[in-house]
C-alpha cells in the first residue's frame, strides 16, 4: 500500500483500472434532482429548463471534453431536433413524444454525419467558424421557407400526446420533468459508457496528441465524425425535449446566443468531466433566472462577471474546483 501510494505510475494505473466503476457520489446529482421534485413542486417549469440544458451541455461535453473539437454550431443540431418536434406535430398531426425523439435524434445526426464529414477535416480557429457558420446558414434556410417553419414567430399550435398514452401534463409541469429526467438520465448513462471505453481512451488521445495518433495509425478522422454525430444526436433530443415541454418554437432556438451559453455552462462546471455539464448547468440557470429579475437589461454583466472569476481561479471549473479540494482534504493528515 505505501508503495503504491509513493509511486506516481502505480497510481495513475489504479485510477485507469477503476475509473469506470461507479462511485456514491455520482448519485448526489441524482438525488438532487429528485428531492428537487419534492422541495419545489411549484418550480418545475425551471427545473425542467434546467434539464433540458444540463443534456444540451452534456452533448456539447462529449465532443469538446473528450474529443477536442471546438465548436460554436451546436445550436444547429438543438435547433433540428426543435424544429423536428414541432413540424410533426403541426404538419403531420403527429404528436407522440417518445417517437418524436427518435426522429429528432436522427435528423440531427443525419445532419451532424453530413457536416462533419466536411467540417472536421479543419482544427482550431477555422472549424469554430465554419460550426458558427453552419447554424448561421441553418438558420437564415428556416426563414427563407418561413411558410413552413414560421420564421421568428415560430410554430404555434404544437400538440404533444400525453406520455406513453397515459400521463398527461399538468399545469406545474410534474410530468414533463419526470420524462426528462429520466431522459437525460438514459442518455447520460450511453455516454459515460462511451467515455469509459477504448472509442473514449482513443478520444482522449487525439484530444492530446492528434499526430501521434495519426502515427499509430488511428483512424482519427472517422472517430472525430462518429462522436459529432453521436452528439449531434443527443443536442438533437435537447431540442426536441426543449419543444415538447415549451410547446413552442422559433428560429431562435438557433441564435449564437444558444451556442454561446452552453460554452458558458461547461467552462464553468468543467469540460471532460461529465458532471460538469450539471454543475455548470446548474448554476447557468439560477444566475441568469435571479440576475434577469434583478436587471432585466444587464444580467448579462452578472455572468460575465461570474464566468472572468471562474477562469482566473478555477480553471478546470467548478466542479474541477471541488474535486481538488475534496482531494486535498482526503490527502490531508489526520
Amino acid at each position: 500500500m505505501a508503495s503504491t501510494a509513493a509511486d506516481p505510475h502505480a497510481r495513475a494505473r489504479a485510477y485507469l483500472a477503476t475509473r469506470h466503476h461507479w462511485h456514491w457520489a455520482e448519485a448526489l446529482p441524482w438525488l438532487i434532482a429528485i428531492a428537487a421534485f419534492f422541495a419545489f413542486p411549484d418550480r418545475m417549469t425551471f427545473g425542467t429548463q434546467v434539464l433540458v440544458m444540463v443534456l444540451f451541455a452534456l452533448s456539447l461535453d462529449l465532443i469538446l471534453g473528450y474529443a477536442g473539437i471546438v465548436t460554436l454550431g451546436q445550436a444547429a443540431f438543438f435547433g433540428l431536433g426543435a424544429y423536428t418536434v414541432g413540424l410533426l406535430s403541426v404538419r403531420a398531426g403527429y404528436g407522440e413524444p417518445i417517437t418524436g425523439l427518435f426522429a429528432a435524434a436522427a435528423v440531427a445526426a443525419a445532419v451532424g454525419f453530413l457536416t462533419g464529414l466536411v467540417l472536421l477535416r479543419y482544427r482550431g480557429l477555422t472549424l469554430l467558424v465554419l460550426t458558427l457558420s453552419t447554424t448561421i446558414l441553418l438558420q437564415e434556410v428556416g426563414n427563407l421557407f418561413k411558410d413552413i417553419t414560421g420564421g421568428y414567430d415560430g410554430i404555434p399550435g404544437i400538440t404533444i400526446w400525453p406520455l406513453l398514452g397515459l400521463f398527461d401534463y399538468d399545469l406545474y409541469n410534474h410530468t414533463n420533468y419526470t420524462y426528462c429526467l429520466v431522459v437525460l438520465a438514459v442518455l447520460f448513462y450511453v455516454v459515460r459508457r462511451i467515455v469509459y471505453s477504448s472509442f473514449g481512451e482513443a478520444l482522449a488521445g487525439i484530444r492530446e496528441n492528434v499526430n501521434r495518433m495519426h502515427a499509430v495509425g488511428s483512424p482519427v478522422r472517422w472517430r472525430l465524425v462518429i462522436v459529432y454525430t453521436i452528439s449531434a444526436a443527443i443536442a438533437g433530443v435537447s431540442g426536441a425535449l426543449f419543444t415538447q415541454t415549451s410547446a413552442y418554437v422559433t428560429l431562435g432556438v438557433f441564435d449564437f446566443d444558444r451556442s454561446a451559453g452552453v460554452m458558458t455552462i461547461l467552462i464553468l462546471g468543467g469540460t471532460g468531466r461529465l458532471y460538469g455539464a450539471f454543475a455548470g448547468g446548474v448554476i447557468y440557470m439560477l444566475l441568469e433566472d435571479s440576475l434577469s429579475k434583478l436587471s432585466p437589461e444587464f444580467w448579462q454583466f452578472g455572468i460575465g462577471l461570474v464566468l472572468v472569476l471562474v477562469v482566473l481561479f478555477a480553471r478546470r471549473g467548478l466542479f474541477g474546483l471541488a474535486q481538488d479540494l475534496g482531494d486535498r482534504l482526503r490527502r490531508k493528515p489526520a
